[in-house]
Parts: C-alpha cells; structure tokens; sequence
C-alpha cells in the first residue's frame, strides 16, 4: 500500500487496549496511511489498558465512551466531529464482552452497541457519503465452536444489524457497512476465551493459507476504509486464511489417522 491511502480521512476507533488489540495495531496503521481519528473505549477499558500511549504516538485524542449509552455515544461523535474539524471517514467497532452470568450485558456490549453507534451517527449524520464503518467478529456466529457460549449470539446478531442498518444507511447516506470474520487471534480479549490454544491450532491446520494474524486483520480494515472499496456493502468478509470454506484438511485428517 502506498503511504496516503487514508490521506486526508478522518474517523472514531473503538476498542484499543493494549498493543496486542487489532483496534490498536489498525490505528496505528491508519495513521501511517494518513488518516486521523479519535480514540475511544469504555472508561474502566481506557483504566486497565495503555490507551494514552497510543493516543501520543498517533497525535489522537482520546474520549471516553461507553458504547452502551446513546448519551455517551452522542457526546463522542459530537466530539470528534469538533476535534477533527469535519464529518466521519471510517469507524471502527472492535468491542465486544461476555458475561455469562449476565447475559444482556454481553448483548448490549457486544451487538446492541454497534446499532446505537449507527443510529447515533445516523441521526447527527456524522457520517461523509462514501464513508466506511466496520465491526470485527467470528465464525461461531454461524457455526458451532465448544467455549465460544453466549458470544456466538452476540457475533450473530452484530453482523445481522450491519446489514440490517446497512441497507439504510447505503440508501440514505452513501455509506458502507461491513463485517470482517477474523481468524481466533491472540488479543487480550482472545486469550480470554476457554480452549483459545485449541482454537488456533484447529483452524491453522484447516486453513489453506494459515489462520489472519492482527496485523493483517489492520491491512483489511484499511482497504475497507480506503476509496477502492466503495462499492463493498453488507457484507461480512472472512480473513481466515481460506477456513470459512474447508470442511475438513488433509492434515486433520492425518492428525486422526495417528491416533
């Protein structure tokens, strides 16, 4: 990629943690591409992580927000829009939690979230025509993976909104709304995941090409956030190294075979 291939875009990342975050590692490749944008996660996330480090290294500001609340909601996007000085490029929804004695929460953190982040800047119409939102998810939206519980509702009902308010914000607005279904990753919310060892090694012996890291999950969000793109709507895109479509590898089947 060239090194101007968001030059000039501006936008709102959410969900950077720490260093291992894909929202962190695609910030940080954003800026290096050109763009600018305002960071943001829910204020005990942006207390237990090292957001300030990345808000300095990228010359970003950083507005708490619970993704929750369409109040908090409002009070970010009307910030950034004054912070950056102009309308919304590209957004960034990496968030998500479970919480599996309270299973609404997980619900309203993981999905109902990204549908209040529309609306929200739906109705400031925050949002530039040609503009790009993302969200990440996973593939036990749609298949069954032992451990993944209550956050394979979530996944499943987060990319069923990005179509569902897609739709209207293509047809009102000229914007984009996708899904990328990442390969298992070892980010901090992913080494909370039961079994998540398990996880990786299945899908890098089912995947012809070897499971996405984080790095090149970053590389696909930007070339949905750049100009070549604009034409890729509701779809939920898989960086899986190909596992989406193999039922089953030479290699786990040798793998059995040796037992």
């Amino acid at each position: 990629m060239s090194n101007s291939i968001l030059k000039g875009k501006k936008g709102i990342i959410f969900g950077a943690l720490d260093e291992s975050s894909i929202a962190w590692i695609t910030a940080n490749k954003i800026y290096d591409e050109g763009g600018r944008f305002v960071l943001t996660n829910a204020p005990v996330a942006i207390r237990m992580g090292n957001i300030e480090k990345l808000a300095k290294q990228t010359e970003s500001k950083v507005i708490p927000a619970d993704a929750t609340s369409l109040e908090d909601l409002e009070n970010l996007i009307k910030g950034a829009l004054n912070d950056l000085g102009s309308k919304l490029d590209f957004v960034l929804h990496s968030i998500g939690m479970s919480v599996n004695d309270w299973m609404t929460r997980g619900w309203d953190v993981s999905a109902v979230s990204f549908h209040k982040l529309m609306q929200t800047l739906f109705k400031l119409d925050a949002m530039n025509e040609w503009g790009s939102i993302v969200a990440l998810t996973y593939i036990a939206s749609q298949r069954t993976f032992p451990n993944y519980n209550d956050m394979a509702d979530n996944k499943a009902y987060l990319e069923s909104i990005a179509r569902s308010f897609g739709y209207y914000f293509g047809k009102e607005k000229k914007v984009r709304v996708n899904t990328i279904s990442q390969s298992p990753t070892l980010t901090t919310a992913g080494k909370g995941v039961k079994g998540i060892d398990d996880f990786l090694n299945y899908a890098e012996l089912t995947s012809p090409l070897g499971n996405a890291s984080a790095e090149e999950c970053a590389d696909y969000t930007i070339s949905l956030f750049s100009d070549y793109t604009r034409k890729v709507t509701l779809q939920n895109l898989f960086n899986d190294g190909g596992f989406s479509n193999v039922g089953v590898s030479q290699e786990i089947i040798d793998k059995l075979n040796s037992k």
